[in-house]
């Protein structure tokens, strides 16, 4: 069912600095920060040669990134994403297979312009799982 794997995401306090450490420290290409209030947050991708890196930071007080970042202080890995050809069908055979999806369950447009839907963490090995139609 799973794909390719998409992009980490690493939730961080000042996207500008992690951004500079990223592309000055490991001479990566960096994309400029985009607000996303949808999602409550503001995102860079790090392109690397074979998936992405995505950097997220809160953007308001409600952000979920601002929730992570009261339990991990320092940041740290917040979610990986992998991509699958059908989200729809996805999310009805992980459902039937006991997965829970987060929020309303129906897909939301992610920061890619795709469908994305969440994972619970509990239910994956304690790590939170985007989906992302490919």
């Amino acid at each position: 069912m799973i794909g390719r794997l998409n992009h980490v995401a690493i939730a961080v306090r000042d996207i500008a600095a992690a951004s500079k450490l990223y592309r000055e420290t490991l001479g990566a290409n960096v994309s400029a920060p985009e607000a996303l209030p949808e999602h409550g947050v503001t995102v860079v991708f790090i392109t690397l040669p074979n998936t992405k890196i995505e950097l997220l930071e809160p953007l308001g007080a409600d952000s979920p990134i601002a929730k992570f970042l009261e339990k991990s202080p320092d940041g740290g890995i917040h979610h990986i994403c992998y991509e699958v050809e059908d989200i729809l069908a996805a999310r009805d055979q992980l459902t039937r297979n006991g997965a829970r999806v987060l929020g309303s369950g129906e897909p939301k447009i992610g920061a890619h312009g795709k469908p994305v839907l969440f994972l619970h963490p509990k239910d994956f090995c304690g790590t939170l799982v985007e989906l992302e139609q490919a």
